[in-house]
């Protein structure tokens, strides 16, 4: 058992390093871009467990402050700021607005928080819908200067940056507070944990990095469909990815996005337009076999392996 974490470790290296490394070993455009996914959907994953799972509250409306670091990256690098600062304003945007709805959301519970948060992100796409174009391409002079390593290098520093963020989480006292108002908020407060800054916290800390993955979002796609990117989907995919994965955990939001994006891929090629259908019924399966995740059956299946960095007890969905 003493050698499972010197070899975890080292997992994680190599695999740090073969994505680091992808762009160096092969021009392929269809590999990086499968690669990209995968990365931009582990980041977003990652973002909604750090309240969602860490933090147990079931944000259904995740996909508006993707939307808002998307379209502030959009509009801030289109109007002639490098990247690096246009992405710096779209996530400042989302944190700040994560601040703004979860103070009074936040008082709300269960269902009527997940509600709650559901209705804005849907009142921001109505609105962007109504007031923006449907559809805004590239200038030329971007257009031909394109390139997909830069970007997919975004994809893999945000992926780390988050996922760095949930491992400090699992280790720090402010995540051990989290974990602790997550699983009795009013024992929590009687032994002085202050329930509602902890979960603020992690509110804004969520909605910053889900900003700076729909940046990374905007940044990477030529035509940009303004509404779209406060679509639902922004919620519901990584939250599934999540369930897939495992809830509350370090390493669930990778293993679910593998899983995730090679799955759809190939069942989009094989089965066509019934595929979802298909999906959501291995999503079932998955769920109802390992409830706990891709990463504790993987645990389940290596009797020796330390059990993987989490925070108790998944949320209710």
């Amino acid at each position: 058992m003493r050698g499972a974490a010197p070899l975890g470790s080292l997992g994680v290296a190599c695999g740090a390093a073969a994505a680091v490394l992808l762009p160096v070993v092969t021009a392929n455009q269809a590999l990086l871009s499968w690669a990209f996914l995968v990365l931009l959907y582990t980041a977003l994953a990652q973002s909604w467990n750090l309240l969602g799972g860490f933090g147990g509250q079931v944000n259904l409306g995740h996909a508006a402050f993707f939307g808002l670091g998307a379209l502030v990256t959009r509009m801030v690098w289109l109007g002639g700021a490098p990247v690096v600062l246009a992405l710096a304003a779209g996530t400042g945007a989302a944190t700040a607005a994560g601040v703004l709805i979860g103070a009074p959301s936040l008082r709300l519970r269960g269902p009527y928080f997940a509600i709650g948060t559901l209705a804005i992100a849907e009142i921001l796409r109505i609105t962007t819908g109504n007031v923006l174009p449907d559809v805004s391409s590239l200038p030329a002079r971007d257009l031909a200067g394109y390139a997909l390593t830069p970007r997919y290098y975004l994809a893999v520093f945000a992926a780390a940056v988050v996922t760095g963020g949930a491992w400090w989480l699992t280790r720090s006292r402010f995540g051990r507070g989290l974990a602790a108002v997550r699983e009795d908020e009013t024992a929590a407060e009687a032994i002085g944990v202050g329930a509602f800054r902890h979960k603020l916290g992690a509110f804004a800390l969520s909605s910053g990095f889900a900003g700076m993955t729909g940046g990374i979002f905007a940044y990477y796609h030529v035509s940009f469909y303004p509404a779209f990117v406060f679509s639902p989907v922004w919620t519901f995919d990584p939250l599934v990815i999540v369930y897939l994965g495992g809830v509350g955990t370090v390493w669930g939001p990778l293993a679910g996005a593998v899983f995730f994006v090679v799955v759809q891929e190939a069942l989009s090629l094989q089965v066509g337009e019934p595929h979802l259908l298909v999906f959501g019924l291995l999503f079932l399966v998955v769920v109802i076999a390992a409830p706990g995740g891709l990463v504790e059956a993987l645990r389940a299946v290596r009797p020796g392996a330390r059990a993987p960095a989490h925070m108790g007890s998944p949320p209710a969905a």
